[in-house]
């Protein structure tokens, strides 16, 4: 175990001196390879089949992004697998109401199931702006993982 320490310490202190904040980002291609380390050498942990999947990006090292997934699981992926384009997954749940509005009392013009990927297109406080396939409206920030608390977007 000293050995995986000792290997990826230039990793996470390159992020440390950096000043890299936590970011979301997602998956660019039809199949992204999350990997142990940050070097195509590494041993394969997953491999996501979800364009769009939104990640949080923790540390960074040259090419290479250590992600977390919304399961919690950590790895390495290359940054070419990765776009800036931010999306939001609907966490567990009961269906969750897309709003017309940015108001709870506004008509509710669908359900979108946990799950549910879909294009962010900007938060408020309390509310996401979310376009999902047929659908496009507001969602409770509380049932979304791709946004950080209280970030504005």
């Amino acid at each position: 175990m000293a050995a995986v320490i000792s290997a990826f310490g230039s990793a996470f202190a390159f992020a440390a001196a950096s000043g890299t904040q936590p970011y979301f980002v997602s998956i660019k291609v039809d199949e992204a390879y999350m990997r142990e380390g940050p070097s195509d050498m590494h041993r394969v942990k997953w491999i996501y089949r979800r364009k769009g999947l939104p990640l949080e990006v923790i540390a960074t090292f040259d090419v290479w992004r250590r992600v977390r997934d919304m399961d919690g699981e950590v790895g390495w992926m290359h940054m070419a697998l990765l776009t800036r384009d931010r999306t939001a997954v609907v966490t567990s749940g009961p269906a969750v109401e897309v709003y017309a509005r940015d108001d709870r009392t506004s008509q509710v013009v669908a359900q979108a199931q946990p799950g549910a990927l879909g294009q962010l297109l900007g938060c408020g406080m309390l509310t996401c702006q979310v376009e999902f396939t047929g659908a496009e409206g507001w969602v409770s920030r509380s049932r979304l993982w791709g946004i950080h608390d209280g970030a504005e977007y």
